[in-house]
């Protein structure tokens, strides 16, 4: 196969990655594109400078694609309730190319002020789990199925749950996030965002730990970080250890004894 003919496939090869992301446009310079019309001599094609990156199954796309959806999720003014009371749209963070990515609920009274999901009290024990696992948030890309606070009418303090209209509503963001992140795996905190990313009702206390997929992606069920601040018993804890081991084995990242060992009881 000559320099030309690798060159076109590349160029096709890549087109049906971007497809199978979702994308329906893809912005190409004319320089490239006459360069597919008019095959130069093979010895003046210089592949490395214009092949496309190669795509994953799952689908990427560069940080500035996701920073441009964020800018348009912090604009969105579809449900004007969580419009009215929210401080601002809590998008998501961490590395646009992450292999894992953690899916939570909503933002809370903590990451409404901060705009970034997962810095309260739960966000803090999610933050020790990746330590745990020997990450740091930097490594992962967290965000959750709503983008804005629920708000609660006549309540001082406290949270309430997503609708299942506002998830409707705004699980499209979460869905863009994932084709442009594309991740190896998903962990689902909780059963409001397995549902919302199944789009079904899960009973979390007997789906946790089972292996499920979005979209071709694996995806782990556990219990949200939340949980795990009312419930202090070893036992709660070690069943979401179990499924953070799982989730390690299947990246293929090292497991230590000592990891093996977390919240399992003395025996001596």
């Amino acid at each position: 196969m000559g320099a030309y003919e690798e060159l076109l496939e590349a160029t096709i090869g890549h087109l049906e990655g971007q497809r199978a992301a979702g994308r329906r446009h893809v912005a190409v310079s004319p320089d490239k594109l006459g360069a597919l019309f008019n095959a130069p001599p093979a010895a003046e094609v210089v592949l490395t400078n214009l092949a496309p990156a190669p795509v994953p199954a799952t689908g990427t796309a560069p940080s500035e694609d996701l920073e441009a959806l964020g800018a348009k999720a912090l604009a969105c003014i579809k449900c004007p309730n969580l419009v009215s009371s929210r401080t601002q749209v809590v998008f998501g963070v961490g590395n646009p190319s992450a292999d894992l990515m953690f899916v939570g609920e909503a933002p809370g009274a903590d990451e409404d002020r901060q705009g970034e999901p997962f810095v309260g009290a739960a966000g803090q024990l999610l933050t020790k789990m990746l330590k745990a696992m020997g990450l740091v948030r930097a490594d992962v890309y967290i965000a959750n199925i709503l983008k804005c606070r629920p708000d609660t009418p006549g309540q001082g303090t406290g949270n309430r749950p997503p609708t299942s209209d506002e998830m409707a509503t705004c699980v499209p963001w979460l869905h863009e996030q994932i084709n442009f992140i594309g991740p190896k795996v998903l962990v689902a905190l909780g059963k409001t965002a397995v549902g919302g990313l199944l789009d079904r009702e899960v009973p979390i206390t007997k789906f946790r730990g089972t292996w499920s997929k979005y979209r071709g992606i694996p995806l782990m069920p556990t219990f949200h970080p939340a949980y795990l601040l009312h419930n202090q018993s070893l036992a709660a804890k070690r069943q979401v250890w179990e499924d953070m081991l799982a989730v390690m084995e299947r990246l293929g990242m090292p497991i230590s004894e000592k990891q093996h060992g977390f919240f399992l009881r003395s025996r001596g």
